[in-house]
């Protein structure tokens, strides 16, 4: 086995419960190895650390799989590990569709899985991780089938562009036997049309579940905008709550035929309609005629990906809320999100405040929450905490 030493004072946070050691932490690699092979690292003193699979391409060089020095990383561990994931999504989630793997936040670096019904679809992020996606995916199977719960088809979206940072290409397409790509679910009592070959990531962004539920009982006899729509999912929520309207706005031509064809699967013809429109130019417009509603929600892509990148972010997340605000009856309600890792909880409240200040509103958070437990926060691992959701009522300064 190759032995990895790291210097003097590093691995602070693989101690701490990460699983990322970097490739500045690292004194000394003795021995022959391929990139993605197992490895085991040790501290400057010789004190075992851990066994995980390291690539050279990545800044990311050795991902831990283990913390114990006798385990083997044969098809027992890997069962061992999925049964623990699935264990896990019976207890706190409905698994009709679900996130089943969720990379580091359930010990598989870099491999993710979400459970559509009876499709599974597939994200492989990490060299040493993907040497071992048959093996998982078999192991996979196997427990569903335990349960009795049959996977018709497997599709691959490892089309995300941070494998070329791992020195891997881009890929997209089935894995086994094809089948119709268009993949009818049904979450919190509404129909979809998931499509897992051409939709964003995965296909649905499974995270939102619980506080798409959530947003159901402001929405009854309602006047709802709801902002960066994708394929309709909160102003579905809104429009089988009874909202009396519901406008939904994304910038997508493509998100919004979805959508539209979402809201005809659950007969909501009479009061939800969607827009293909730019938010941030669309908001002021709705300002300036006078548009009031009842609740706004805003739920963007990330606007920062990077550290380097956070204080445009910060810009952006103030200027949509503050023109979101704007738009809120006095004593409505403004449901507000951040998607991005980088632009944590502190930042984002604040940002929050600053466009609550700037525009003389005054806010009373009637709920604060995170994603859905299908998606868990693994403490350490700071990358598996990245969706802030605020529920406000919003009031004119009094």
């Amino acid at each position: 086995m190759t032995l990895v030493t790291l210097k003097k004072g590093e691995g602070r946070a693989l101690k701490a419960g990460g699983s990322w050691i970097y490739d500045n932490e690292i004194a000394s690699i003795a021995g022959s190895f391929e990139d993605g092979d197992m490895v085991d690292v040790h501290d400057f003193d010789g004190f075992f650390l851990g066994k995980g699979f390291i690539n050279r391409h990545s800044k990311i060089r050795i991902r831990i799989m283990t913390r114990k020095k006798e385990q083997q990383i044969d098809e027992a561990f890997i069962y061992q590990r999925v049964k623990a994931a699935w264990e896990y999504r019976k207890r706190t989630v409905d698994t009709a569709s679900c996130r089943v793997i969720f990379g580091e936040a359930d010990f598989l670096p870099g491999f993710i899985v979400d459970k559509f019904e009876d499709v599974l679809v597939v994200q492989s992020l990490a060299l040493g991780i993907d040497k071992l996606k048959p093996i998982i995916l078999d192991q996979l199977q196997k427990v569903l089938s335990e349960d009795g719960i049959p996977v018709r088809g497997i599709y691959e979206r490892s089309d995300a562009k941070v494998r070329k940072q791992e020195g891997m290409e881009l890929f997209k397409g089935f894995i086994g036997e094809p089948f119709d790509t268009k993949v009818p679910i049904t979450e919190n009592g509404v129909h979809y049309l998931v499509d897992v070959k051409e939709g964003q990531k995965t296909g649905f962004f499974l995270d939102q579940k619980y506080n798409r539920l959530a947003i159901q009982k402001l929405c009854k006899d309602a006047k709802v905008l709801d902002c960066f729509t994708h394929t309709g999912s909160f102003a579905l929520n809104a429009g089988i709550a009874g909202a009396k309207e519901v406008i939904g706005v994304d910038a997508s031509d493509t998100a919004v035929k979805q959508a539209e064809e979402n809201a005809a699967l659950n007969g909501l013809f009479h009061n939800v309609r969607f827009i293909c429109e730019d938010v941030f130019e669309l908001l002021p417009k709705l300002e300036e005629q006078g548009e009031q509603f009842d609740v706004v929600i805003l739920d963007p892509p990330a606007f920062t990906k990077s550290r380097s990148s956070v204080k445009n972010a910060v810009k952006g997340y103030r200027e949509i809320n503050l023109r979101a605000m704007k738009l809120v009856k006095d004593g409505g309600f403004l449901c507000t999100c951040s998607c991005s890792h980088f632009m944590d909880y502190e930042l984002f409240t604040k940002t929050i405040g600053q466009a609550a200040k700037n525009v003389h509103k005054r806010l009373r958070q009637v709920e604060y929450r995170t994603q859905s437990p299908d998606h868990p926060i693994l403490w350490a691992a700071d990358e598996s905490y990245y969706l802030k959701f605020y529920i406000f009522q919003v009031c004119e300064e009094k």
